[in-house]
């Protein structure tokens, strides 16, 4: 029996919905919410993420600005106008658009932002308050990932989890997020010596490396509910293994998760696709942090 696939879609939606009233009464104080998001340069992959953005934002009532700075924006350019932004009280959230240019440090610039107006969580202080269980403003794609797990009408409590990636966006805050709800975490990385041990041990299974590919059929639990954070594009092949090619003659590409899905479907009881599965409600959670943020600044 194949699984069920854990619709993103439907999920972000119903978050955005439970955002109408605080953004009403935020509008009726007078004070809308307000995300500012710094992108240097003019890189065509973050021009569509941007642009999605905004249209988010703008079919909520939430202010969408995105600051386009110069190509040899420098790092202690980049500090000042966080710092502008910082004490700009029409600014309730500020959000750095990746990728920055080489040499710029995004985990400092990151810390630099106000962790009350920090939408993505990554102030060492909102991570600070994940470890402590009292999450505010905590890392999107992370809350995005126990959302879809929570929509599926699991129990939470004593489940065994494994996480496979350990970055501070995702492998980090989530197997926190999921020990705060009692799970049993397992984290795999690099070092891990045998990974397959772990995901077949996992009732929940949430994979973000980035590998296309990495998690085989035979490598999850009957049942288990699997969560594929992970973005890859690759070549689309026929089925002698040649790549198939667009009306142009190029190669198609197509986006893939970490888990091989065809496979993976016919093992788990439930299943995020990608793309529509974490994608969609890692942005429903940034408006949901923005508007949270501009609460905290009214507060």
């Amino acid at each position: 029996m194949s699984a069920q696939t854990i619709d993103g879609e439907a999920t972000a939606a119903k978050i955005k919905e439970q955002l109408e009233p605080d953004i009403d009464g935020l509008k009726a104080k007078g004070k809308p919410p307000h995300l500012v998001a710094l992108m240097v340069g003019d890189n065509p992959a973050t021009r569509i993420y941007s642009n999605s953005q905004k249209k988010s934002c703008e079919e909520l009532g939430i202010e969408y600005t995105l600051e386009q700075l110069p190509d040899d924006t420098t790092g202690q350019g980049l500090e000042k106008r966080i710092k502008e932004l910082n004490r700009d009280g029409s600014a309730n959230g500020i959000l750095l658009q990746m990728p920055l240019p080489q040499g710029v440090d995004a985990r400092e610039l990151q810390a630099m932002i106000a962790p009350n107006k920090d939408v993505e969580g990554m102030n060492p202080a909102n991570m600070g308050m994940v470890v402590y269980g009292r999450p505010r403003l905590a890392p999107c794609t992370a809350m995005a990932a126990v959302e879809l797990i929570k929509a599926t009408g699991v129990e939470l409590e004593g489940k065994e989890v494994t996480v496979v990636g350990h970055s501070e966006i995702v492998g980090k805050p989530v197997s926190l997020l999921l020990l705060d709800q009692f799970c049993t975490t397992t984290v795999c990385h690099i070092a891990t010596r045998d990974l397959a041990h772990h995901t077949k041990n996992a009732e929940i299974l949430v994979v973000a490396v980035g590998k296309a590919g990495l998690i085989k059929g035979q490598m999850i639990r009957p049942g288990a509910i699997v969560i594929d954070v992970g973005i890859n594009r690759i070549t689309l092949k026929d089925e002698k293994g040649n790549p198939v090619l667009t009306s142009k003659g190029k190669p198609k590409k197509i986006t893939v998760g970490d888990v091989v899905f065809d496979e993976a479907k016919e093992i788990a009881s439930h299943i995020t696709p990608v793309p529509g599965g974490v994608g969609p409600v890692t942005v429903a959670i940034l408006l949901r942090n923005t508007v949270e943020a501009a609460k905290m600044q009214s507060e």
